[in-house]
C-alpha cells in the first residue's frame, strides 16, 4: 500500500496563513488589496516608461523589466492563496505545484541578477559618465536583460524537475502557503542532503555573486560621489542611487534569511512571514519607492493620468 501511495502521489495541501475565521477574512482583504496595488502600480510604471520617449534609457528599461518580474512573482503566489482562503480548498495538483515552483524560482533568480545589472548601470552612469552611452547602448541592455531571464529559467529548469523526481511518502500537507523548494524537500522520504547542497551552491553562485557585485558597484559609486565637490551634485547622485539601494535591501534581506539560515533553526511561522515580505510586500513597494524618489517618473505619471 505504501508503494502504491508513492506511485500515485499527485498532489499537496497548502496550509493557509490563518486558522480563525476573523484572521482569514483579514488576510484575504489585505492580500487582495496588496495584489491589486502590485498589479496597478507596476503596470502603470511599465506604461509610463513605454509611452514617454524621454524615459527610453537603460535605467528605465531595466526598471520596466523589474516591474514585469514583480508582477510575475506576486501572481505566481497570491491568486492561489486568495483562492484557498475563499474556497477552503487547500489542494494543489502535482503539476500545479511544479509550475508554481518553477515560475517563482525562475523570477527570484532573474530579479537577483537584474538588480546587479541595474547597479552596474548606475556605476557606469556615475563613475564613467563620458563612456555611458557607448557602454550602455540598447543592444547591450537587451542582451543583459535576456541573460537575466535565461539564467533564471535555466536555474529553475534544473532544480524544479530534480525536486519532483524525489519520492514523497510523508505527509502531503505543506506547512507553507505556496510551493517552495526548501519546504517541499522536507516531505521527501529520501535523503535530500545532496539536493540541498546543490541548491545552496546555486544560491551562492548566482544570488550571492549578484549581491557582491551590487555591493562592489555601490562601493565605487559612493567613493566617486564623495569626491564630487558640489553639494547639489552629491545630493543628486545619492538620490538616484537611494531608491535602488532600498529595493536591494528589501529584496536580499528576506531571501538571505530564508535560504542561508541553518536548517535546524527553521520555523514555519517565521518562514511564512519572511516569504510574505518578498512575494507580496516587496513587489508592491518597488515601483512606489522608485516613483516617490524620481521626478521624471512622477511628472510622467501625472501627465499620463491627466490625459485620461
Amino acid at each position: 500500500m505504501e508503494n502504491s501511495n508513492k506511485t500515485f502521489f499527485n498532489g499537496f495541501f497548502l496550509l493557509s496563513l490563518a486558522d480563525t475565521p476573523y484572521l482569514k477574512h483579514l488576510c484575504l482583504l489585505t492580500f487582495l488589496i496588496m495584489y491589486i496595488l502590485t498589479l496597478s502600480v507596476n503596470s502603470l510604471l511599465i506604461i509610463v516608461v513605454r509611452n514617454n520617449f524621454q524615459l527610453h534609457t537603460p535605467m528605465y528599461f531595466f526598471l520596466s523589466n523589474l516591474s514585469i518580474i514583480d508582477i510575475g512573482i506576486s501572481s505566481s503566489v497570491v491568486p492561489k492563496l486568495i483562492t484557498i482562503t475563499i474556497t477552503q480548498d487547500k489542494s494543489i495538483s502535482y503539476y500545479g505545484c511544479a509550475l508554481q515552483m518553477f515560475f517563482h524560482s525562475a523570477l527570484v533568480v532573474t530579479e537577483s541578477i537584474l538588480l546587479a545589472v541595474m547597479a552596474y548601470d548606475r556605476y557606469t552612469a556615475i563613475c564613467k559618465p563620458l563612456h555611458y552611452n557607448t557602454l550602455m547602448n540598447m543592444g547591450f541592455c537587451i542582451s543583459m536583460a535576456a541573460v537575466c531571464w535565461a539564467v533564471g529559467c535555466i536555474s529553475a529548469g534544473i532544480h524544479v524537475p530534480y525536486t519532483f523526481q524525489l519520492p514523497f511518502c510523508r505527509s502531503r500537507h505543506v506547512n507553507h502557503f505556496f510551493c517552495e523548494i526548501p519546504v517541499i524537500l522536507r516531505l521527501s522520504c529520501q535523503d535530500t542532503w545532496l539536493h540541498e547542497v546543490s541548491m545552496y551552491i546555486s544560491a551562492c553562485t548566482l544570488g550571492l555573486s549578484a549581491f557582491i557585485l551590487t555591493l562592489l558597484s555601490y562601493a565605487y559609486i559612493i567613493s566617486t560621489i564623495l569626491n564630487i565637490r558640489s553639494t547639489e551634485g552629491r545630493h543628486k547622485a545619492f538620490s538616484t542611487c537611494a531608491s535602488h539601494l532600498t529595493v536591494v535591501s528589501l529584496y536580499y534581506g528576506p531571501l538571505m534569511f530564508m535560504y542561508f539560515r541553518p536548517h535546524s533553526r527553521n520555523s514555519p511561522s517565521i518562514e511564512k512571514t519572511v516569504a510574505v515580505i518578498y512575494t507580496v510586500v516587496t513587489p508592491m513597494l518597488n515601483p512606489l519607492i522608485y516613483s516617490i524618489r524620481n521626478k521624471d517618473i512622477k511628472v510622467s505619471i501625472q501627465g499620463t493620468l491627466n490625459k485620461h
